[in-house]
């Protein structure tokens, strides 16, 4: 993401986009609520990546250099926010959960673009939802150290690598000590927890571009189905067939 492009105000539109298009690095003056009511949405900053489906909505503060990407065909809803109007009193991008009453709210602001006083009441309405929305931990960061970014570069190459960290630190020179502490240090997490959201991502991807959930959970490194499928609804509260559909 070298050249940033400066968009002072941000959009409030719906947008289409095909599976893989990109929105390159760009920055607003403005907060934004970025909700994908088809697809699944990446936003990606330097550091990390933010993954939404249908159900989640990812906030992008003000300032913040981002780039979209879609997977599967994209609806794509956007809503900006002045600077000084923080609802959700952040400062780094989230990802949101998206109530069935938020999610219309979302979309039928997105659609209309008139400052009548019944949009403005939606709008109202829009925010109290937004500060209630509980965040979900959809975060996949990107680390600093260069010896933890080889590592972690191997499993973004290929997710369903099941090699231990001992295993991992190896092949790159350094011992699984030294990468737990680097894990926890610069990622804020550990290994298993790393590589689960990696997974998680990766599978989102996939099942946008309408795979099968059994070659999903194959490609992305889980056991069985069944445990892919344990974990994906506790981190997403339904089943993989469920979001698919």
């Amino acid at each position: 993401m070298t050249e940033v492009r400066h968009e002072p105000i941000a959009p409030t539109r719906t947008q289409q986009l095909a599976s893989g298009a990109e929105i390159e690095a760009h920055r607003h003056d403005e907060h934004q609520i970025v909700y994908a009511g088809r697809g699944v949405l990446s936003v990606t900053t330097s550091t990390g990546s933010w993954v939404a489906p249908a159900t989640r909505a990812i906030w992008v503060p003000a300032g913040t250099v981002h780039a979209h990407q879609a997977h599967g065909d994209l609806e794509l809803h956007l809503m900006g926010l002045p600077a000084w109007e923080n609802p959700l009193r952040l400062d780094a991008p989230a990802v949101l959960a998206v109530s069935p009453l938020l999610r219309e709210l979302i979309i039928t602001y997105t659609r209309t673009e008139d400052n009548s006083p019944e949009r403005m009441r939606l709008r109202a309405v829009l925010l109290d939802q937004l500060r209630i929305a509980v965040q979900q931990p959809m975060h996949l960061p990107t680390p600093n150290s260069p010896l933890l970014r080889t590592v972690c570069d191997l499993l973004r190459s290929d997710p369903s690598d099941n090699r231990t960290l001992p295993e991992l630190g190896r092949e790159v020179g350094a011992s699984d000590r030294t990468l737990s502490r680097l894990f926890s240090n610069d990622l804020g997490m550990t290994f298993p927890q790393w590589r689960t959201q990696l997974r998680l991502h990766h599978a989102l991807v996939l099942l946008a571009e309408k795979a099968p959930v059994t070659k999903v959970a194959n490609q992305c490194g889980w056991s069985s189905t069944s445990a892919f499928i344990d974990v994906f609804r506790r981190a997403f509260g339904h089943t993989p067939g469920t979001h698919s559909r």
